[in-house]
């Protein structure tokens, strides 16, 4: 019995986010309904992780669609200095996913205005091979959203960011010297059968 769980009763964060300490995530079933139970961030990813609700938010550039890359600081438990999406997180109890991807985007990329915020894979699901000794195992519905701004990245999340055209992002995901994370990789395909990314597909083959 895993005697780290405890219901949802946790006050959501205030002002600054939650350190990794303190953050809690919402264990939910395989169809992503909350079990009604939570558990510490770190402790609670291990060889045998629960699955547990998260998000990946790809942000791109109102002028030509773009995509924020960013990389994982050095200093991250697991898969540090990986390129991957723009943001990731995990909700906190009671918290709206919505909610959660604006607060994550402010805390690690400085971006806490971005517009059309939208859901567009909100049944992905993906479980990592282990990274040393680490499983991630999440629901993580998928969104998109635009801003006219370069980020200011949190140095403690973030180690780098670049912007990049998608058909270039597209040439990185399949090249093996890349460093780039396994859900990024994998949430590739089904993103390209989606708006607006369908479009950016189309428009590269045609180029």
């Amino acid at each position: 019995m895993d005697t780290t769980t405890q219901h949802q009763s946790e006050a959501l964060p205030t002002g600054e986010d939650a350190s990794a300490e303190t953050e809690r995530v919402v264990f939910v079933t395989e169809d992503g309904v909350p079990t009604g139970e939570t558990g510490p961030k770190l402790a609670s990813h291990h060889e045998h992780t629960r699955l547990h609700l998260a998000f990946s938010c790809y942000v791109l550039r109102h002028s030509d669609q773009a995509l924020l890359l960013t990389q994982r600081a050095a200093t991250k438990k697991v898969w540090p200095g990986v390129w991957t999406n723009s943001v990731c997180g995990h909700p906190a109890p009671g918290e709206p996913l919505e909610d959660a991807v604006r607060r994550r985007a402010e805390y690690e990329i400085g971006l806490p205005l971005l517009s059309g915020l939208q859901c567009v894979l909100p049944s992905y699901r993906y479980r990592t091979p282990p990274f040393q000794g680490i499983v991630e195992n999440e629901f993580c519905p998928v969104f998109v959203a635009w801003t006219d701004r370069d980020p200011e990245p949190n140095p403690e999340e973030v180690g780098g960011w670049r912007w990049i055209a998608w058909a270039d992002y597209a040439r990185l995901l399949h090249d093996p010297e890349a460093d780039v994370s396994y859900w990024a990789k994998d949430q590739f395909a089904q993103l390209s059968a989606v708006s607006p990314f369908s479009s950016f597909e189309i428009e590269n083959s045609t180029a």
